[in-house]
C-alpha cells in the first residue's frame, strides 16, 4: 500500500509543478512559495480532521517534536541555500548538485536504517544520478562565470538538508499519524517559507499579485499538500530508498502536462536522461 503512496506523491508533485508555473508568470517565485505554502498548512489540518488523526499535542513525545521541528527547519534551510546558490552561480550547475539529493538520501537511509544497496539499486542509482543529469542540462550555458565559488558551498548545503528532510521526517513521525505529523511539519516550513521572503525583501510584492495567479498558486497548494500527505505516509510505511525515487517520477507527469498546456519539447539529451531515471526508478522495485 506505501508503494501507491509513493506514486500518488509523484502525480501530485508533478501537477504542483504546472499549477506553479502557471502562477509565476508575474509573481515572485518565493513569494509564490510562501502563499502556496499557507494552503499547504490549511490543506494538512483538514486532512488531520477529516481522517480523524487528531493527537493530543502533550502526548506527542519530545522526541518525536525534536524530528519533526528539524525536518522542517532542513526544508527551510535547504530552500534558503538553494535561493543563495541560484543567486551566486550557474543555473546549469547549481541545479545538478541540488538534485544530488536523491542519492544523498538513499546512502543516509543505509546508514539511519540499515536499508541495504544491492547491486541491482546500486546500478539505479547510477542510472538515476546520471538521468537527472541529463535532464537539468536541457537549457544551454549562458557562459557566464560566476564571481566567485561561494555558490559551490550553498548549492551542497541545499542538496545535504533536502536529504535530511526526507530522513528527519521518517524518524519524526515514527509513533504517530503521518497527517498528523505533516500538518505539525508544514507550519514549521511555512515560518521558513516566509523567512525566505524577508530576507529577499519581497514582501511588498503580494499585494500586486494577479487574482488569476492566486488561483493558480492556490491549486498549486492543494497539490503540494496532497503529495506532501501521500510522501510522508509512504516514508512512514515504506524503505526511503524507495520511496524517495518514486516521488521523482513526478518529472514524468510535469513532462506530459507542460507538453499539452505549454507545448513544450523535449531534446534528444533530456529524453535519454528521462529513460535513465525512470529506468532506475523502477530497478529500485526489482
Amino acid at each position: 500500500m506505501w508503494i501507491a503512496y509513493a506514486f500518488g506523491s509523484a502525480l501530485f508533485a508533478g501537477l504542483t509543478s504546472i499549477l506553479a508555473k502557471c502562477g509565476i508568470k508575474k509573481t515572485d517565485s518565493n513569494v509564490a512559495t510562501a502563499l502556496r505554502t499557507i494552503v499547504v498548512l490549511v490543506f494538512s489540518w483538514l486532512m488531520v480532521l477529516v481522517t480523524g488523526a487528531n493527537h493530543d499535542f502533550a502526548a506527542v513525545s519530545g522526541k518525536t517534536w525534536c524530528f519533526l521541528i528539524l525536518s522542517g527547519l532542513a526544508t527551510g534551510a535547504s530552500w534558503l541555500c538553494y535561493f543563495k546558490a541560484l543567486q551566486l552561480g550557474e543555473v546549469n550547475k547549481v541545479v545538478p548538485i541540488d538534485k544530488s539529493s536523491t542519492i544523498l538520501t538513499i546512502l543516509l537511509a543505509l546508514i539511519f536504517f540499515q536499508e541495504g544497496i544491492s547491486l541491482t539499486k546500486g546500478i539505479a542509482i547510477v542510472a538515476i544520478a546520471i538521468g537527472t543529469y541529463l535532464m537539468i542540462q536541457k537549457k544551454e550555458d549562458t557562459g557566464e562565470a560566476p564571481k566567485s565559488r561561494a555558490w559551490l558551498l550553498y548549492a551542497v548545503l541545499s542538496a545535504v538538508f533536502a536529504s535530511l528532510t526526507s530522513i528527519l521526517g521518517k524518524v519524526g513521525i515514527d509513533g504517530i499519524d503521518s497527517n498528523f505529523g505533516t500538518a505539525i511539519r508544514t507550519g514549521v516550513v511555512l515560518v521558513m517559507a516566509w523567512v525566505v521572503v524577508f530576507v529577499t525583501g519581497k514582501q511588498d510584492t503580494v499585494r500586486d499579485i494577479p487574482k488569476g495567479e492566486l488561483g493558480f498558486l492556490a491549486l498549486s497548494g492543494i497539490a503540494t499538500g496532497a503529495s506532501w500527505l501521500c510522501y510522508y505516509k509512504a516514508l512512514k510505511d515504506g524503505l526511503a530508498s524507495v520511496v524517495v525515487p518514486i516521488d521523482k517520477l513526478s518529472i514524468l507527469v510535469t513532462i506530459v502536462f507542460s507538453y499539452v498546456v505549454f507545448h513544450e519539447k523535449l531534446t534528444r539529451k533530456a529524453l535519454i536522461g528521462l529513460l535513465l531515471i525512470v529506468g532506475g526508478t523502477l530497478l529500485m522495485l526489482v
